[in-house]
């Protein structure tokens, strides 16, 4: 690839061996230099400046809410972990944070800041979300506990003990081409005019391929084959990861099927790169990162 996707590109070695040692975890977590990613229902702190930056805390201060510390990893410089702060009404008064400071979605944050720590704000919002979505074990519905730095949630059950793992959903995304012209749909729901790749979730038992020919033919009406891999990025919202691909149409005609989009069309490069009519997706998105590639560059 020529360049990496947004949310992607951490850079930390993730210190598994750390998650399996509690007095070596609680070290780290009292070291000077160990940094905190506080996250507030999925919301992020950002300095604003002239180069925004990632709001970092030392762990004394959100010491109160370390029985929801999740272990990042580590680089040259220290330990990282995140902390969920959802519990807080006032989370700048709670840190301390004066005016200067922001509270932003992964999507406002992201394009602002450099791309390792976008990818930073990622893997703590899919950690965050994980444990929020997970308090219960799903085969008993006794309360789970985290463990292992975060990274597993165990059933209190004794006749259980059920261990979960996050999860990652696989969803498929693929730009569809004849050659000159590709394929682009909208949702209702998008902000007018917007129009983007097509998208959608692995069925079980379905391979990949599988999965990006059935999304484009129901929602389409296209047979498409060719399908070649692009690139993959996190997309914490809240726990999928896409899996770009592109691929050769074989028909040609649109015919709307399964009701999730609100049109389709072919579009040729002149009208994208002239926005004639239309606004693509962000530029975080590897669905932007798809159409630029077929395009020839950044936009």
């Amino acid at each position: 690839m020529r360049r990496g996707n947004f949310l992607s590109g951490l850079g930390l070695d993730r210190a598994s061996e750390l998650r399996m040692d509690p007095e070596t975890l609680d070290r780290a977590w009292r070291l000077p230099g160990a940094r905190v990613v506080p996250v507030w229902r999925s919301k992020h702190f950002v300095l604003s400046s002239e180069s925004p930056e990632i709001v970092f805390v030392e762990s004394h201060r959100v010491e109160a809410h370390r029985e929801t510390r999740i272990l990042l990893g580590k680089d040259g410089t220290g330990v990282f972990f995140a902390v969920d702060l959802s519990a807080v009404e006032h989370p700048l008064e709670e840190l301390a944070l004066d005016a200067g400071h922001s509270v932003m979605s992964l999507r406002e944050a992201a394009p602002l800041l450099p791309r390792e720590e976008g990818a930073l704000l990622a893997y703590a919002s899919a950690m965050t979300n994980w444990h929020s979505r997970h308090q219960f074990c799903g085969a008993c519905g006794s309360p789970a506990m985290s463990s292992e730095g975060g990274h597993v949630r165990i059933c209190s059950n004794s006749s259980c003990r059920q261990i979960h793992f996050p999860r990652t959903d696989p969803a498929v995304i693929m730009l569809v081409t004849d050659g000159r012209r590709c394929l682009l749909g909208r949702q209702s729901a998008w902000p007018e005019r917007v129009y983007s790749t097509l998208a959608g979730f692995v069925e079980p038992g379905e391979s990949l391929e599988e999965a990006v020919m059935r999304e484009v033919r129901e929602e389409t009406g296209i047979d498409i084959g060719d399908v070649r891999y692009h690139s993959s990025q996190p997309w914490p919202f809240p726990s999928s990861i896409m899996l770009g691909f592109v691929a050769r149409a074989r028909t040609l005609e649109v015919k709307l099927g399964d009701a999730e989009l609100q049109d389709a069309r072919w579009f040729e490069r002149e009208e994208l790169l002239e926005r004639r009519g239309v606004k693509l997706p962000s530029p975080i998105s590897i669905a932007r990162r798809l159409i630029e590639d077929w395009l020839g560059g950044e936009l």
